[in-house]
């Protein structure tokens, strides 16, 4: 089934490829503001170049594009901000990671698990993936395309390639590419992933039909070194000034190298996977059409919706070393190696099919926000393990509100499923949320709670392969959150809170040992956003972020009591009509805490309660970013907080992500991120 579908997609691709971009309808309506640049209107010559007396089209380079997801009503437009470089970097403010991009990283904040159901563990590297949640599907007037650049010291790359265009009015297609490579500043830290994603969106002309498929797949190779031997000495040793130089606990003696092309690693994790998605949907409802003076467009408001969604995915996760060192495996895992310098290796492979079945009722016809959707999904999963082979099954209820009220002061959203039978059975989640437009004055109040009761993942079932203690159940997890938001944009500034509540909490107490803290405990966080404006003009501005959390109970979770970043910069364009520029300075701070340990062969972060992670100064860097029409460019000088005089000059007082992961000294990046209108 799965590869016919594939087959009559792939059918379909080839044939619009044939179908020249004239064919596409041009209606450009205007200019619009976008990730790759603010598309400006522009002149055209119109038929016959030699003419120089025929009247120009200022239309002709404009652009109107947009984008939704697959489970959201909004629509988006591209983003063509340069003032925050972490909506281009791929790890984001609020996370930690071991010393490169590409490397293990998880978010500074507390934020348990909230999804039910099967869930094989492995989250450390979910930031550079690309998902079937994440998808979009566009709609543009013109082919639209962007190439993206970044290049950092030590042969850091990244490149990313997107292209869409409408085959028809009614069509889209969407391809993107994306290569995350980086040598690493310390020994056995290389990295290299790749992803690519190909949507597809078809409306029928009668707007009765829709068609959304998505392929997505990434492959994700991390070299793991376990960490330097003995941090703080060699990092203040003036014999190691090479950071490569220093000798780590696993992985041995590698060669550098800023080959971006090359993948394979001697000792660490191999994550891929492959996620292929069709969803169809077919409204019954009242045709309209609105008629102007020169054509009928054709309306439709729907009142019952049925919708089909199919889903093939799969995973494979290998640790290899193939140059174990035994006496690492043995005190760490309590693994025994045949000999000293052996391969060891752990793999697993899991395939999902699932199939789910919608309808959608509309209450009010000329309001798409606001519906009502009830539906019932089968998970036909397989796993292969050390052990052998099993397969398994859920079948899964699940049904939600939404009312976004036409006035736009009023957004409603309730939801919930339930696991009837199946491996996860009985796991399940809701969540309601409501905000409302207090006044223009007043800004906006959002209110929220969520709760999930789930079966612990896969990694810690004792069939699979990366179970590596001796034998234990766990009993479900169940977690809570309730939240609040108030925006207020006349004074920029942004207030939050949650308050979380886990029950039955796993963790690793060890590099390989699980564990549960089966008594309830709390998490209080607050965090404040805010953005002071100052200058004749208004054009110097301080972002500045501070979240607040606090563990109430004995819950095995550490995180810092504050954690900031803040950036003072001139934001403007300079006396310049076409040119908007960001130059400032930007820093990440949080105060001492017992940071989470990192267990390479799981691919986790693992719990501690010893050592605590100082750094006095925080992370520092200054940048200019400057956008030109569809040009933009990202100059960086980070990590400047490292700079020492104690042994000469040189960036080699390192902060420490965890015990063992010191960030790199000294880093130059420059990004380029370039739109074109085709």
């Amino acid at each position: 089934m799965i590869k016919y579908l594939l087959s009559i997609q792939v059918l379909l691709v080839l044939l619009c490829c044939a179908v020249t971009v004239n064919a596409q309808r041009r209606n450009p309506v205007g200019t619009f503001t976008d990730r790759a640049g603010s598309i400006g209107r522009g002149t055209q010559v119109g038929g016959d170049s030699n003419d120089s007396l025929q009247r120009r089209d200022k239309n002709a380079d404009s652009i109107t594009i947009t984008y939704k997801f697959l489970d959201s009503t909004r629509t988006y437009r591209l983003d063509s901000s340069v003032n925050d470089f972490s909506k281009r970097f791929p790890i984001p403010a609020d996370y930690v990671y071991l010393g490169n991009p590409g490397t293990a990283a998880r978010s500074i904040l507390f934020s348990p698990v909230f999804t039910p159901g099967w869930d094989p563990g492995f989250h450390s590297f979910d930031i550079y993936k690309w998902t079937i949640e994440k998808a979009r599907f566009f709609s543009t007037t013109r082919p639209y395309s962007e190439l993206n650049y970044m290049l950092a010291s030590k042969g850091e790359q990244q490149i990313e390639l997107l292209h869409t265009q409408n085959i028809k009015p009614n069509w889209n297609m969407l391809g993107q590419y994306r290569l995350i490579a980086a040598p690493g500043f310390f020994n056995g830290q290389k990295t290299s992933h790749s992803s690519y994603v190909f949507t597809s969106w078809y409306q029928s002309v009668n707007k009765r039909y829709n068609n959304y498929f998505v392929i997505a797949s990434n492959k994700i190779s991390a070299s793991e070194n376990g960490g330097l031997i003995d941090t703080m000495d060699y990092l203040r040793s003036p014999e190691y000034t090479d950071r490569f130089t220093i000798p780590t606990k696993i992985g041995g003696d590698n060669e550098y190298s800023s080959n971006f092309f090359t993948t394979n690693i001697r000792t660490g994790n191999q994550y891929t996977d492959f996620n292929v998605m069709m969803r169809q949907q077919y409204d019954f409802g009242r045709k309209d059409s609105l008629v102007t003076d020169s054509t009928v467009i054709p309306l439709f408001f729907p009142k019952v919706r049925f919708e089909h969604t199919i889903r093939y995915t799969t995973n494979k996760y290998l640790y290899q070393d193939l140059i174990g060192d035994s006496a690492y495996y043995k005190d760490f895992y309590n693994i025994t190696l045949p000999q000293a310098n052996d391969t060891f290796e752990i793999r697993e492979y899991w395939k999902v099919l699932s199939n789910d079945f919608s309808i959608y009722q509309f209450p009010e016809e000329k309001n798409l926000h606001q519906y009502i959707k009830v539906g019932a999904s089968h998970q036909q999963i397989t796993g292969r393990f050390t052990s052998g082979k099993n397969s398994f099954f859920n079948i899964i209820g699940h049904g939600e509100y939404r009312n976004r009220t036409r006035n736009q002061k009023w957004d409603i959203a309730a939801s919930g499923e339930i696991y009837f039978a199946g491996l996860n059975a009985g796991d399940f989640r809701v969540s309601a949320a409501l905000e409302r437009l207090l006044g223009q004055k007043l800004g906006y109040l959002k209110i929220g709670f969520e709760n999930a009761n789930r079966t612990p993942s896969f990694i810690f079932d004792t069939r699979s392969s990366f179970y590596l203690a001796q034998a234990a159940t766990f009993k479900k997890e169940n977690n809570t959150q309730i939240y609040a938001t108030y925006s207020l944009p006349k004074l920029r500034l942004q207030l939050s809170g949650h308050y979380y509540l886990a029950t039955n909490y796993t963790y690793y107490t060890s590099f390989y040992q699980p564990n549960q803290a089966t008594a309830l405990f709390n998490v209080l966080q607050v965090a404040a956003r805010k953005t002071f404006k100052f200058g004749r003009k208004k054009q110097f501005n301080l972002h500045s972020d501070v979240y607040v959390q606090q563990v109430i109970g004995n819950g095995p979770v550490n995180v810092p009591l504050v954690f900031t970043r803040n950036r003072l910069a001139y934001e403007g364009n300079l006396g310049f009509k076409n040119l908007d520029i960001a130059l400032g300075l930007e820093s990440r701070y949080h105060t001492p805490y017992k940071a989470d340990n990192y267990s390479p062969v799981l691919g986790r972060f693992q719990y501690q309660d010893t050592a605590t992670i100082r750094n006095n100064i925080p992370d520092i860097a200054a940048y200019v970013h400057f956008r030109i029409r569809s040009f933009k460019a990202f100059v960086r000088a980070e990590n400047l907080n490292t700079m020492s005089f104690s042994n000469g000059f040189g960036f080699t007082n390192n902060n420490l992500a965890a015990t063992g992961y010191p960030y790199p000294g000294f880093l130059f990046r420059l990004g380029i991120y370039w739109g074109f209108v085709n």
